[in-house]
């Protein structure tokens, strides 16, 4: 099964996109970087440069017919761009609409605030976004790891790099089900 993983250019946490790509690996599935413009993004240890990574498709050219989930890596730069682009904030409410699962980790949901998708829903995230989630219509716990299911797909959330090897965990059983 693919499974898109929808960056911007710049800004990506680095742990947050390589060890959930890892533990897509792992799993058996195929990870495929999605961002919203060609070539290669960069990557970043909170505010110092890292590797960058080849996209394999621009998020305008990506159907989510093609993949079985979704992974939102974060970085606080990450998603404040993604929910500028009117292609990723499509891609991210498509996937809710086809009842796909989607992981999200750190600042990640804001992403999934532009995408008017957490109505209803519990989830956690970094803690500063609790406000945002909550006058979104969402539910914010202090978690480790929040899977909710209580809407049109599962939702899989995180708050932070200390989480990771929980997030995986749980967002990898949980796509395992859509096999």
């Amino acid at each position: 099964m693919r499974i898109a993983f929808l960056v911007a250019p710049e800004g990506v946490e680095q742990v947050e996109l390589t060890e959930p790509w890892q533990a897509v690996t792992a799993a058996g599935d195929t990870p495929q970087l999605v961002s919203t413009a060609s070539g290669s993004i960069q990557a970043f240890h909170h505010l110092d440069k890292g590797d960058t990574f080849p996209v394999d498709e621009v998020v305008g050219d990506a159907s989510v017919e093609e993949y079985g989930g979704l992974v939102l890596p974060g970085g606080v730069a990450n998603p404040d761009a993604l929910r500028t682009d009117a292609d990723a904030v499509a891609f991210v409410k498509a996937f809710f609409e086809a009842g796909k699962p989607v992981a999200a980790i750190c600042h990640a949901p804001w992403t999934l605030i532009e995408a008017d998708v957490l109505s209803g829903r519990t989830l956690t995230s970094w803690p500063s976004l609790r406000t945002d989630i909550t006058n979104a219509g969402g539910t914010w716990v202090d978690e480790q790891v929040k899977v909710c299911t209580g809407g049109p797909n599962t939702l899989v959330t995180s708050r932070k790099p200390d989480d990771l090897k929980a997030f995986c965990e749980a967002f990898t059983s949980e796509f395992a089900k859509q096999k």
